[in-house]
């Protein structure tokens, strides 16, 4: 497999905060993840009407919100009655990250962030499956985000990577590199949290870790049993997996 350089997945002429092109990732047998697929980032709802005006200029037509509702009706989004989107909200947390006391917050006081993940793959394996869905039948560009686009965001680009060939290495790398993209943007929230939830605006190595440890000891090193468990047939992966693998 080629070296791999998150960096050079960065999108920089978009306003999104850790707004990252999945395409360039090396995959097994000398092929790549193919370009102008899919986009990751965190939230649209601080971009300026001229900023999403530049998102759809990009190419983007389906934008998929991964973030709770309760977090978009406090927050909003620009793309939810825009008519050259197709907008979707498929929740990978039910409570609202943005109040310390939610009971999800609750759980990140004596849990790291990998835990929640496991969570996401248990409870919410048809959400995966029918984000899988989207990004398997969408047309243009699709645009997945949570808040910062790091941890509901990561799981999905990490699900995407195990379906297409990408290594472990890889996919690691991919994952904790959002806090040193954010770290900037995220100083001011770091200031303000309690200090036995300072872990969860991080992207630790080990987050990833165990959930890539999660899949080797449940699904015998497969997402695609996840996936299959929760109703995603093998066509449909072998579907996905063509869209995004670019042979060498």
């Amino acid at each position: 497999m080629s070296k791999y350089n998150p960096d050079t997945q960065l999108v920089k002429e978009l306003a999104l905060i850790n707004c990252r092109e999945l395409g360039g990732m090396p995959l097994k047998g000398g092929c790549t993840f193919r370009h102008g697929l899919f986009i990751r980032s965190g939230s649209p709802h601080y971009l300026k009407p001229s900023e999403v005006k530049k998102v759809k200029e990009y190419g983007i037509k389906t934008v998929i919100d991964l973030r709770g509702v309760e977090e978009i009706a406090q927050a909003g989004n620009p793309f939810i009655e825009d008519p050259d989107v197709d907008y979707y909200n498929i929740p990978l947390l039910n409570g609202n990250p943005n109040d310390t006391k939610d009971q999800t917050m609750e759980y990140l006081r004596t849990h790291v962030l990998g835990d929640y993940y496991m969570i996401i793959a248990e409870e919410m394996g048809d959400r995966l499956v029918q984000i899988m869905r989207v990004l398997l039948d969408c047309k243009g560009t699709a645009l997945f985000h949570c808040h910062h686009g790091k941890d509901r965001t990561g799981v999905v680009a990490a699900i995407l990577y195990l379906i297409s060939g990408a290594s472990r290495e890889n996919i690691i790398s991919n994952y904790k590199i959002s806090y040193e993209y954010l770290k900037e943007f995220l100083e001011p929230y770091m200031r303000r949290m309690p200090d036995d939830l300072k872990h969860a605006l991080r992207s630790d190595e080990q987050n990833m870790v165990m959930f890539l440890d999660y899949i080797d000891r449940k699904w015998n090193g497969d997402i695609c049993n996840l996936l299959m468990a929760n109703g995603l047939s093998s066509h449909e992966i072998d579907q996905l997996r063509a869209k995004c693998v670019k042979k060498p």
